[in-house]
């Protein structure tokens, strides 16, 4: 994807964090922004914000977790934008906690979000992008699908099994729809991002079986960890929007992105002696 000017994109958790400032990257480019998010008071923000960058901007409420309600959200974009160009999916949360205190709401919650909420946005704006492009020749066909991961799912931590376990799944989930949906002309990126100044461990949960007055240190120690990265999520989104330009499988981005990819390849054990650093758990 070369030209973004005109086209439409769809970008899930778009309320805040990377769904926000990749939102708002693609309107400086001339895209027309549908920013979805269970949170739709940011949503409608960050649609407001692109329509004053150069974009159009519309938003919608939608929990990515539930298949019906993305079917029928993607129904309803393509009835009143066509098929999307371009469809981020980005909504995702944090589950802190040690395995044993992680409770099955806890793994049903984020499973439903990180992974399901990933594959209910493939599937639906997938499968009308494939249907779109059969009746298209093979030069004209398009769509990208950009599903965002993290350096987790390289690298075991281990406060956050539910969190690395399903972020590991969207990377291989990515791998597969790439291999699968080239016949249809569709092209598909995993986005592998390391620390970063968002709002998901201020927003994340603490594990069901965490008491309350440990839960709040853990909270407070994982704001202050991403506070002193101070890595800014533009420069995220401007990756983003390269790995786009590029038509790249897999891309980690900053020094802990690349770092936790390279010793995942090269020294596993390494990077399993890295994960029993103790949490404040």
């Amino acid at each position: 994807m070369k030209e973004f000017r005109g086209g439409t994109a769809v970008v899930t958790g778009a309320a805040s964090g990377f769904g926000r400032v990749t939102s708002l990257a693609l309107a400086e480019r001339g895209m027309h922004v549908i920013a979805a998010d269970i949170d739709l008071e940011g949503a409608e923000r960050t649609a407001a914000r692109a329509g004053e960058l150069g974009g159009k901007g519309s938003a919608r409420w939608v929990d990515v977790a539930d298949a019906a309600a993305m079917e029928e959200f993607a129904a309803a974009v393509e009835e009143a934008h066509g098929v999307p160009d371009l469809v981020i999916n980005n909504a995702g949360i944090a589950v802190m906690g040690p395995f044993l205190e992680t409770g099955a709401e806890d793994w049903d919650e984020i499973i439903g979000v990180n992974l399901v909420g990933v594959v209910n946005g493939s599937r639906s704006f997938g499968r009308r992008m494939a249907e779109r492009n059969r009746s298209l020749p093979r030069a004209r066909r398009s769509g990208h699908i950009v599903n965002i991961a993290s350096a987790a799912s390289y690298q075991p931590v281990r406060s956050l099994s539910s969190y690395c376990a399903t972020k590991a799944a969207v990377r291989m989930l990515s791998e597969c729809m790439r291999a699968d949906l080239a016949r249809d002309g569709i092209k598909v990126s995993c986005i592998c991002p390391g620390f970063s100044g968002t709002n998901i461990a201020k927003n994340a949960r603490v594990a069901s079986g965490v008491s309350a007055e440990k839960a709040a240190k853990v909270r407070k120690w994982s704001e202050a960890g991403l506070r002193m990265r101070h890595y800014p999520p533009e420069k995220v989104a401007a990756r983003i929007i390269k790995a786009i330009e590029r038509d790249e499988a897999v891309v980690s981005i900053n020094l802990e992105g690349h770092l936790s990819h390279l010793v995942s390849r090269v020294s596993p054990s390494l990077g399993r002696l890295v994960a029993r650093v103790p949490a404040p758990f």
